[in-house]
């Protein structure tokens, strides 16, 4: 008779190859029995996945340049100055324009009302993002993620609140003091 392959479960994902870069992850399952008698081959017994850690082996944090913006629509500024309005002793923030280089099939298929904003966003486009309270972190002077200190042309990576497969790369064009893109490519640092 055939006897078929069959393998274990995955095992668990291990941390990322290298810290402090993008890179990948392993998971890994073995052979349980082998096939015989003409049966299908085993299937593959690893599988990678990208990843991404902050996080050195000694436990310090990686360089900012590396950690992907978390942003969301430009739209949620309004309700949140509102909020801070009451402190008054923030400082008033920035903004940063960026050129968005890849961003992932997962962008487009936002159907909830809080992520259709995220349809907008398309490869080559000119974006901005503010950076303002609370975001703005009162000793560093600048938001998580926002390519203060990154190289000319280095690719930096973002994420959108609100769908986990919404993610990409862009490229840091330059800091302003306000944004000037139209509300469709305007965004907020979380």
């Amino acid at each position: 008779p055939v006897i078929p392959c069959v393998v274990s479960q995955w095992s668990s994902w291990s941390g990322c190859a290298e810290p402090c870069k993008t890179t990948y992850r392993v998971r890994t399952r073995h052979i349980v029995q082998e096939p015989r008698n003409g049966a299908e081959a085993c299937p593959a017994l690893q599988e990678r996945a990208g990843c991404v850690e902050y996080w050195t082996r000694q436990g310090t944090e990686c360089k900012q340049s590396l950690i992907p913006a978390l942003i969301t629509t430009g739209g949620f500024g309004k309700a949140r100055k509102k909020r801070a309005a009451a402190d008054g002793k923030e400082r008033a923030g920035y903004c940063v324009e960026f050129q968005l280089v890849a961003i992932t099939p997962g962008c487009l298929h936002s159907h909830h009302s809080y992520t259709r904003w995220m349809r907008y966003l398309r490869e080559g486009h000119t974006v901005c993002v503010e950076c303002q309270h609370p975001a703005l972190d009162s000793r560093s002077q600048h938001c998580s993620g926002d390519g203060t200190g990154s190289r000319k042309n280095q690719l930096l990576h973002w994420q959108a609140v609100g769908n986990s497969r919404c993610k990409g790369t862009w490229r840091r064009i330059r800091q302003l003091d306000t944004c000037s893109c139209p509300s469709v490519h305007s965004f907020l640092f979380i």
